[in-house]
């Protein structure tokens, strides 16, 4: 049992913990594996999960269910949220269904991506299994194939293939599970893409046009996906171990420096001859946290996969 005076991180990143903040009647409103949760412009938090009877749960701060939809997307599994000329849309990776769909915020589906013929390696749907997206700050979007044959692919906002870069392998612009993807505009007229390389234990990063930039090594993190908020990247990490029912985990957070300054619930970030050492979890907290979502106030919520069908908790700055 996790007790709400238990306050974990380093620095003055530090968070208390609510591990019932999203919890609700499973019978009612069941989750399975929780994936992914954005924050809209009304300050609204969707989470994706990939139980059918309600694939997408639509919580306040405080934790109350505001609404819930979504019942076709049994390998839900990547969530982003564009904005398009202030209208918001939803992003979501199915890896059942091999597809990308694009929702409205009341789930009505105005775009459905299937897998990338024009990229000769894809002979077969089966073979696409995408895990995240991002968007371009000209409507481009961005989807990474992290549990298939781990390429990027860049479409026009349409849905139109553009390009693709990446696949398996050890090269700097190679990868081994590219699972997450984010723009990242920290630095004024200069976007990059900031991709997870999961089984490196690293992020690497990109031109818009996919030209490798460099890479980040977080030794011990298995990171899901990067999060920008800020001037800071949040991410959720997790470890497997031989029991696929257990598991372990933490959130990193890097600063404008792409430096750890944080690892709430892992053990402190040290850097030796300005390389960061090998962190691991410190404190049973999470077991494979698969997302955050940070608010207004800097809280973090943290939904998990593999978690025996828990429900998202909130860390609350300190």
């Amino acid at each position: 049992m996790i007790s709400e005076t238990l306050v974990i991180g380093h620095g003055s990143y530090r968070y208390r913990v609510f591990p019932d903040w999203g919890t609700l009647d499973p019978a009612i409103r069941p989750v399975n594996d929780c994936h992914e949760m954005v924050i809209d412009a009304r300050g609204r938090i969707f989470l994706l999960t990939n139980e059918t009877r309600n694939n997408i749960l639509i919580y306040d701060r405080s934790g109350r269910l505001l609404d819930c939809w979504g019942t076709d997307y049994p390998g839900g599994h990547g969530l982003t949220l564009s904005n398009e000329n202030g209208e918001e849309f939803l992003f979501i990776t199915d890896i059942e269904r091999h597809q990308v769909i694009k929702t409205t915020l009341q789930g009505r589906v105005v775009m459905v991506l299937d897998y990338p013929k024009e990229v000769p390696q894809y002979t077969s749907a089966d073979q696409f299994l995408p895990t995240q997206t991002a968007l371009a700050p000209n409507g481009d979007f961005y989807v990474t194939d992290g549990y298939g044959l781990q390429y990027v692919i860049q479409y026009t906002g349409r849905g139109e293939y553009i390009r693709h870069w990446g696949g398996r392998g050890d090269t700097d612009g190679q990868f081994d599970c590219v699972h997450g993807i984010a723009l990242d505009t920290r630095k004024p007229g200069q976007p990059t893409l900031l991709i997870t390389s999961r089984n490196h234990n690293a992020l690497k990063r990109f031109t818009l046009e996919g030209e490798y930039l460099g890479t980040i090594p977080l030794p011990g993190s298995f990171v899901c996906r990067p999060v920008i908020h800020g001037p800071y990247v949040f991410a959720a990490v997790f470890r497997s171990t031989t029991n696929r029912n257990f598991g372990s985990g933490y959130i990193t957070i890097l600063d404008e420096n792409d430096t750890v300054i944080s690892t709430p619930g892992g053990t402190a970030p040290v850097y030796s001859d300005g390389s960061l050492q090998p962190q691991t979890q410190a404190e049973p907290v999470f077991v494979h946290p698969h997302d955050v979502c940070v608010d207004s106030d800097e809280n973090v919520y943290v939904c998990q996969w593999n978690a025996n069908k828990v429900y998202p908790m909130r860390l609350q700055r300190v």
